[in-house]
Protein backbone atom coordinates (compact mmCIF):
# COMPACT_ATOMS: atom_id res chain seq x y z
CA UNK A 1 0.00 0.00 0.00
CA UNK A 2 1.35 3.37 -0.85
CA UNK A 3 1.89 6.10 2.15
CA UNK A 4 -1.24 8.12 2.31
CA UNK A 5 -0.84 11.61 1.40
CA UNK A 6 -1.23 13.78 4.51
CA UNK A 7 -4.96 14.37 4.93
CA UNK A 8 -5.35 16.13 8.36
CA UNK A 9 -5.11 19.77 7.37
CA UNK A 10 -8.30 19.09 4.75
CA UNK A 11 -10.27 17.17 7.00
CA UNK A 12 -9.89 20.23 9.78
CA UNK A 13 -10.75 22.82 6.80
CA UNK A 14 -14.05 20.79 6.09
CA UNK A 15 -14.49 20.68 10.05
CA UNK A 16 -14.33 24.19 10.09
CA UNK A 17 -16.43 24.85 7.27
CA UNK A 18 -19.44 22.85 8.34
CA UNK A 19 -19.70 24.74 11.72
CA UNK A 20 -18.35 27.87 11.72
CA UNK A 21 -20.47 30.04 14.23
CA UNK A 22 -17.85 29.15 17.39
CA UNK A 23 -14.50 30.79 17.94
CA UNK A 24 -13.21 27.07 18.75
CA UNK A 25 -14.25 23.49 18.61
CA UNK A 26 -12.81 20.76 21.08
CA UNK A 27 -13.07 17.46 19.93
CA UNK A 28 -12.62 14.92 22.85
CA UNK A 29 -13.64 11.22 21.09
CA UNK A 30 -10.53 9.90 19.94
CA UNK A 31 -11.26 8.53 16.98
CA UNK A 32 -12.33 11.71 15.41
CA UNK A 33 -8.97 13.25 17.37
CA UNK A 34 -7.25 10.49 15.53
CA UNK A 35 -9.07 11.39 11.73
CA UNK A 36 -8.38 14.96 12.24
CA UNK A 37 -4.50 14.71 13.17
CA UNK A 38 -3.55 10.84 13.26
CA UNK A 39 -2.75 10.95 16.95
CA UNK A 40 -3.28 7.08 18.04
CA UNK A 41 -3.63 7.78 22.29
CA UNK A 42 -6.45 6.97 24.29
CA UNK A 43 -6.33 10.27 26.16
CA UNK A 44 -6.54 14.15 25.58
CA UNK A 45 -7.96 16.48 23.60
CA UNK A 46 -8.51 18.68 20.28
CA UNK A 47 -9.18 22.46 20.18
CA UNK A 48 -9.44 23.94 16.96
CA UNK A 49 -9.77 27.65 16.21
CA UNK A 50 -10.11 29.99 12.69
CA UNK A 51 -6.30 29.72 12.19
CA UNK A 52 -4.94 27.57 14.74
CA UNK A 53 -4.98 23.84 15.82
CA UNK A 54 -4.17 22.38 19.33
CA UNK A 55 -3.40 18.67 20.24
CA UNK A 56 -3.62 18.64 24.06
CA UNK A 57 -2.03 15.38 26.18
CA UNK A 58 -0.98 14.73 29.10
CA UNK A 59 2.89 13.61 30.12
CA UNK A 60 2.00 9.63 28.91
CA UNK A 61 1.31 11.00 25.83
CA UNK A 62 3.81 14.19 24.63
CA UNK A 63 5.66 12.06 22.98
CA UNK A 64 3.76 9.92 20.63
CA UNK A 65 2.05 13.04 19.98
CA UNK A 66 4.68 14.89 18.58
CA UNK A 67 5.65 11.94 16.90
CA UNK A 68 2.58 11.24 15.01
CA UNK A 69 0.99 14.68 14.78
CA UNK A 70 3.87 16.52 13.75
CA UNK A 71 3.05 19.84 12.14
CA UNK A 72 0.49 20.02 15.32
CA UNK A 73 1.27 22.30 18.56
CA UNK A 74 1.14 20.09 21.65
CA UNK A 75 0.32 21.13 24.89
CA UNK A 76 0.86 19.54 28.14
CA UNK A 77 -1.86 19.38 30.58
CA UNK A 78 -1.88 17.65 33.37
CA UNK A 79 -5.49 17.91 33.90
CA UNK A 80 -7.74 18.06 30.66
CA UNK A 81 -10.10 20.59 31.90
CA UNK A 82 -6.99 22.99 33.14
CA UNK A 83 -5.67 22.63 29.98
CA UNK A 84 -8.44 23.29 27.82
CA UNK A 85 -9.32 26.85 30.17
CA UNK A 86 -5.22 27.85 29.70
CA UNK A 87 -5.88 27.60 25.61
CA UNK A 88 -9.24 29.67 26.36
CA UNK A 89 -7.66 32.27 27.98
CA UNK A 90 -4.91 32.69 25.68
CA UNK A 91 -6.80 32.72 22.67
CA UNK A 92 -9.91 34.73 24.57
CA UNK A 93 -12.56 32.51 23.29
CA UNK A 94 -15.96 33.87 23.65
CA UNK A 95 -17.62 30.48 22.45
CA UNK A 96 -16.45 26.92 22.26
CA UNK A 97 -18.56 24.59 20.97
CA UNK A 98 -17.85 20.82 22.23
CA UNK A 99 -18.54 16.77 21.55
CA UNK A 100 -21.13 16.12 24.00
CA UNK A 101 -21.44 12.67 23.42
CA UNK A 102 -17.60 12.29 24.41
CA UNK A 103 -18.00 13.90 27.05
CA UNK A 104 -18.96 12.89 31.10
CA UNK A 105 -21.31 14.85 33.18
CA UNK A 106 -18.71 15.30 35.94
CA UNK A 107 -16.12 16.55 33.20
CA UNK A 108 -19.03 18.85 31.68
CA UNK A 109 -19.59 20.48 35.24
CA UNK A 110 -15.91 20.85 36.02
CA UNK A 111 -15.93 22.38 32.69
CA UNK A 112 -18.15 24.97 32.94
CA UNK A 113 -16.52 26.30 36.51
CA UNK A 114 -13.31 26.35 34.96
CA UNK A 115 -14.82 28.44 31.70
CA UNK A 116 -16.82 30.88 33.49
CA UNK A 117 -18.32 33.21 31.40
CA UNK A 118 -17.66 31.35 28.02
CA UNK A 119 -20.53 30.33 26.11
CA UNK A 120 -20.20 26.54 26.23
CA UNK A 121 -22.56 24.77 23.62
CA UNK A 122 -22.69 20.65 22.57
CA UNK A 123 -21.90 20.81 18.58
CA UNK A 124 -24.39 20.21 16.06
CA UNK A 125 -25.21 16.80 14.57
CA UNK A 126 -22.90 18.00 11.82
CA UNK A 127 -19.47 16.30 13.44
CA UNK A 128 -21.78 12.55 13.02
CA UNK A 129 -21.16 12.82 9.31
CA UNK A 130 -17.40 13.92 9.55
CA UNK A 131 -16.08 10.16 8.95
CA UNK A 132 -18.58 9.19 6.45
CA UNK A 133 -17.51 9.67 3.59
CA UNK A 134 -14.01 7.08 2.99
CA UNK A 135 -10.97 7.73 0.70
CA UNK A 136 -8.87 5.28 -1.32
CA UNK A 137 -6.44 4.57 1.67
CA UNK A 138 -8.76 4.04 4.12
CA UNK A 139 -11.02 1.81 1.90
CA UNK A 140 -7.93 -0.35 1.63
CA UNK A 141 -7.19 -0.27 5.17
CA UNK A 142 -10.58 -1.70 5.74
CA UNK A 143 -10.16 -4.37 2.98
CA UNK A 144 -7.10 -5.26 4.49
CA UNK A 145 -8.74 -5.78 7.87
CA UNK A 146 -11.71 -8.34 5.74
CA UNK A 147 -8.70 -10.31 4.24
CA UNK A 148 -7.42 -10.92 7.63
CA UNK A 149 -10.49 -11.69 9.20
CA UNK A 150 -11.54 -14.08 5.98
CA UNK A 151 -8.08 -16.04 5.76
CA UNK A 152 -8.86 -16.78 9.84
CA UNK A 153 -12.02 -17.93 9.32
CA UNK A 154 -10.95 -19.93 6.40
CA UNK A 155 -8.63 -21.51 9.50
CA UNK A 156 -10.99 -21.95 11.80
CA UNK A 157 -13.66 -23.56 9.90
CA UNK A 158 -11.95 -26.70 10.31
CA UNK A 159 -12.47 -27.43 14.14
CA UNK A 160 -16.54 -26.84 13.41
CA UNK A 161 -17.97 -30.18 14.37
CA UNK A 162 -20.33 -31.44 16.63
CA UNK A 163 -19.21 -31.57 20.61
CA UNK A 164 -16.59 -28.07 20.30
CA UNK A 165 -17.90 -25.32 22.51
CA UNK A 166 -18.54 -21.90 21.10
CA UNK A 167 -16.50 -20.22 23.32
CA UNK A 168 -13.66 -22.50 21.81
CA UNK A 169 -14.21 -21.37 18.14
CA UNK A 170 -14.79 -17.62 19.14
CA UNK A 171 -11.01 -17.89 21.52
CA UNK A 172 -9.83 -19.73 18.33
CA UNK A 173 -10.59 -16.95 15.63
CA UNK A 174 -9.46 -14.26 18.01
CA UNK A 175 -5.89 -15.81 18.32
CA UNK A 176 -5.65 -16.04 14.41
CA UNK A 177 -6.82 -12.75 13.31
CA UNK A 178 -4.50 -11.62 15.51
CA UNK A 179 -1.45 -13.72 14.57
CA UNK A 180 -2.37 -12.76 10.80
CA UNK A 181 -1.75 -8.92 11.65
CA UNK A 182 -4.89 -7.80 13.41
CA UNK A 183 -3.79 -4.82 15.70
CA UNK A 184 -7.45 -6.26 17.34
CA UNK A 185 -10.77 -7.53 17.06
CA UNK A 186 -13.27 -5.30 15.42
CA UNK A 187 -15.64 -6.65 18.63
CA UNK A 188 -16.19 -9.05 20.80
CA UNK A 189 -16.59 -12.45 18.40
CA UNK A 190 -19.99 -13.63 18.25
CA UNK A 191 -20.07 -17.46 17.84
CA UNK A 192 -23.45 -18.75 18.47
CA UNK A 193 -24.84 -21.84 17.92
CA UNK A 194 -28.76 -23.56 18.04
CA UNK A 195 -31.29 -21.18 19.95
CA UNK A 196 -28.27 -18.84 20.89
CA UNK A 197 -28.23 -18.00 17.28
CA UNK A 198 -31.20 -16.61 17.67
CA UNK A 199 -30.20 -14.19 20.12
CA UNK A 200 -28.34 -11.17 17.27
CA UNK A 201 -26.09 -10.19 19.79
CA UNK A 202 -25.28 -13.50 21.83
CA UNK A 203 -22.07 -14.51 23.72
CA UNK A 204 -19.99 -17.24 23.26
CA UNK A 205 -20.64 -19.71 26.03
CA UNK A 206 -20.20 -23.17 26.74
CA UNK A 207 -22.63 -24.18 24.78
CA UNK A 208 -21.66 -27.52 22.82
CA UNK A 209 -21.92 -27.51 18.99
CA UNK A 210 -24.83 -30.19 17.92
CA UNK A 211 -25.73 -31.57 14.87
CA UNK A 212 -28.44 -29.57 12.59
CA UNK A 213 -27.32 -26.28 14.57
CA UNK A 214 -27.47 -23.04 12.69
CA UNK A 215 -23.73 -21.52 13.70
CA UNK A 216 -23.75 -17.96 13.41
CA UNK A 217 -20.22 -16.11 13.25
CA UNK A 218 -20.00 -12.61 13.40
CA UNK A 219 -16.77 -11.44 13.56
CA UNK A 220 -13.92 -8.31 12.15
CA UNK A 221 -10.40 -7.59 12.86
CA UNK A 222 -8.83 -3.68 12.89
CA UNK A 223 -5.89 -2.88 10.31
CA UNK A 224 -4.31 0.52 11.18
CA UNK A 225 -7.31 1.34 12.99
CA UNK A 226 -9.94 0.57 10.62
CA UNK A 227 -12.33 -2.03 11.16
CA UNK A 228 -13.99 -5.22 9.04
CA UNK A 229 -17.18 -6.59 10.16
CA UNK A 230 -18.83 -9.60 8.92
CA UNK A 231 -21.33 -12.13 9.70
CA UNK A 232 -21.43 -15.79 7.87
CA UNK A 233 -24.18 -18.54 8.84
CA UNK A 234 -23.61 -22.04 8.64
CA UNK A 235 -25.22 -25.45 9.21
CA UNK A 236 -23.77 -28.33 11.08
CA UNK A 237 -23.92 -31.73 9.96
CA UNK A 238 -27.08 -31.14 7.99
CA UNK A 239 -29.75 -28.55 6.82
CA UNK A 240 -33.70 -29.32 6.97
CA UNK A 241 -35.83 -27.82 4.53
CA UNK A 242 -36.97 -24.82 6.71
CA UNK A 243 -32.85 -23.77 7.68
CA UNK A 244 -32.58 -23.80 3.70
CA UNK A 245 -35.81 -22.42 3.06
CA UNK A 246 -35.04 -19.33 5.09
CA UNK A 247 -31.31 -18.99 4.41
CA UNK A 248 -32.34 -18.53 0.73
CA UNK A 249 -34.34 -15.58 1.45
CA UNK A 250 -31.91 -13.80 4.09
CA UNK A 251 -29.27 -14.44 1.17
CA UNK A 252 -32.40 -12.95 -1.37
CA UNK A 253 -32.77 -10.06 1.04
CA UNK A 254 -29.04 -9.35 1.32
CA UNK A 255 -28.40 -9.50 -2.62
CA UNK A 256 -31.35 -7.50 -3.03
CA UNK A 257 -30.28 -4.63 -0.89
CA UNK A 258 -26.49 -5.30 -2.24
CA UNK A 259 -28.26 -4.52 -5.85
CA UNK A 260 -29.97 -1.18 -4.46
CA UNK A 261 -26.84 0.44 -3.36
CA UNK A 262 -25.52 3.30 -4.97
CA UNK A 263 -24.90 6.93 -4.45
CA UNK A 264 -28.19 9.08 -4.55
CA UNK A 265 -30.28 6.39 -2.79
CA UNK A 266 -31.52 7.26 0.50
CA UNK A 267 -30.83 5.00 3.50
CA UNK A 268 -34.02 3.98 4.54
CA UNK A 269 -34.70 2.78 1.49
CA UNK A 270 -32.16 0.28 1.73
CA UNK A 271 -34.05 -0.99 4.28
CA UNK A 272 -37.15 -1.27 2.96
CA UNK A 273 -36.02 -3.49 0.03
CA UNK A 274 -34.96 -5.50 2.56
CA UNK A 275 -38.04 -5.53 5.03
CA UNK A 276 -40.38 -6.06 2.11
CA UNK A 277 -38.25 -9.18 0.89
CA UNK A 278 -38.78 -10.57 4.43
CA UNK A 279 -42.55 -9.38 4.45
CA UNK A 280 -43.29 -11.48 1.66
CA UNK A 281 -42.01 -14.43 3.12
CA UNK A 282 -43.62 -13.57 6.56
CA UNK A 283 -40.56 -12.95 8.25
CA UNK A 284 -40.41 -8.92 8.41
CA UNK A 285 -41.57 -9.27 12.55
CA UNK A 286 -37.97 -11.55 13.21
CA UNK A 287 -35.82 -8.94 11.69
CA UNK A 288 -34.83 -6.98 14.82
CA UNK A 289 -32.56 -4.72 14.03
CA UNK A 290 -31.50 -2.14 10.93
CA UNK A 291 -30.10 -3.15 7.95
CA UNK A 292 -26.95 -1.54 8.31
CA UNK A 293 -24.29 0.72 9.69
CA UNK A 294 -20.92 2.83 8.03
CA UNK A 295 -17.88 0.72 9.26
CA UNK A 296 -14.39 2.78 9.86
CA UNK A 297 -12.16 4.07 12.84
CA UNK A 298 -15.60 2.37 14.45
CA UNK A 299 -17.15 -0.70 14.39
CA UNK A 300 -20.56 1.31 14.56
CA UNK A 301 -20.43 4.82 12.75
CA UNK A 302 -22.29 6.71 10.03
CA UNK A 303 -24.39 6.21 8.22
CA UNK A 304 -27.38 3.39 9.32
CA UNK A 305 -29.16 1.92 7.23
CA UNK A 306 -32.47 1.82 8.91
CA UNK A 307 -36.66 2.43 8.35
CA UNK A 308 -36.93 6.30 8.25
CA UNK A 309 -33.21 7.36 7.91
CA UNK A 310 -33.26 10.38 5.42
CA UNK A 311 -29.81 10.80 4.62
CA UNK A 312 -28.28 9.84 1.36
CA UNK A 313 -25.84 7.23 0.09
CA UNK A 314 -22.51 9.17 -0.98
CA UNK A 315 -20.14 7.49 -3.38
CA UNK A 316 -16.95 6.41 -0.97
CA UNK A 317 -19.31 5.64 1.98
CA UNK A 318 -18.47 2.50 3.52
CA UNK A 319 -21.55 0.28 5.04
CA UNK A 320 -22.55 -3.02 6.16
CA UNK A 321 -25.58 -5.27 4.14
CA UNK A 322 -26.56 -7.77 7.45
CA UNK A 323 -30.68 -8.80 7.14
CA UNK A 324 -31.62 -11.76 9.75
CA UNK A 325 -34.00 -14.05 10.30
CA UNK A 326 -34.28 -15.19 13.84
CA UNK A 327 -36.76 -17.61 15.63
CA UNK A 328 -36.90 -17.65 19.72
CA UNK A 329 -36.00 -21.46 21.10
CA UNK A 330 -34.82 -22.46 17.65
CA UNK A 331 -32.22 -21.03 15.65
CA UNK A 332 -31.19 -17.46 13.55
CA UNK A 333 -29.69 -16.44 9.90
CA UNK A 334 -27.72 -13.36 9.24
CA UNK A 335 -25.92 -12.95 6.34
CA UNK A 336 -23.43 -9.90 6.27
CA UNK A 337 -20.97 -7.80 4.53
CA UNK A 338 -19.39 -4.96 3.93
CA UNK A 339 -19.53 -2.81 0.89
CA UNK A 340 -18.00 0.76 -0.82
CA UNK A 341 -20.96 2.54 -2.25
CA UNK A 342 -19.59 3.71 -5.64
CA UNK A 343 -21.64 5.99 -8.08
CA UNK A 344 -22.77 2.96 -9.91
CA UNK A 345 -23.19 0.68 -6.95
CA UNK A 346 -20.88 -1.14 -4.74
CA UNK A 347 -17.87 -3.12 -4.07
CA UNK A 348 -18.35 -5.99 -1.55
CA UNK A 349 -14.80 -5.57 1.16
CA UNK A 350 -16.13 -8.53 2.41
CA UNK A 351 -15.10 -11.49 0.53
CA UNK A 352 -16.07 -14.81 2.42
CA UNK A 353 -18.52 -16.90 0.47
CA UNK A 354 -22.59 -16.50 1.29
CA UNK A 355 -23.61 -19.46 -0.21
CA UNK A 356 -25.62 -22.00 2.08
CA UNK A 357 -22.49 -24.05 3.57
CA UNK A 358 -22.94 -27.37 5.78
CA UNK A 359 -20.02 -28.15 7.93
Amino acid sequence: MQPEPSPYSGRVERLRAGLAQADALLILDPKNIRYLTGFTGSDGALMIGADWVVLLADGRYVTQARSEAPGTEIFEFRRRVDGVAALTRQHALGRIDFESAALSVEEYLRLLEALAGVDVRPLSDGLKSLRAVKTEHEVAKIGEAARIAKEALAAVLTMVRPGVRETDIAVELDYRMRCGGAEQVSFETIVASGPNAALPHATPGSRVIEPGDCLMVDFGAVYEGYHSDETCTYCVGRADSRQREVYGLVLAAHDLAIGAIRAGVACGEIDRVVRNCLERAGLADHFSHGTGHGVGLDVHEEPRLARGREEILQAGMVVTVEPGVYLPGLWGIRIEDTVLVTEEGCRILTQTPKDLTIL
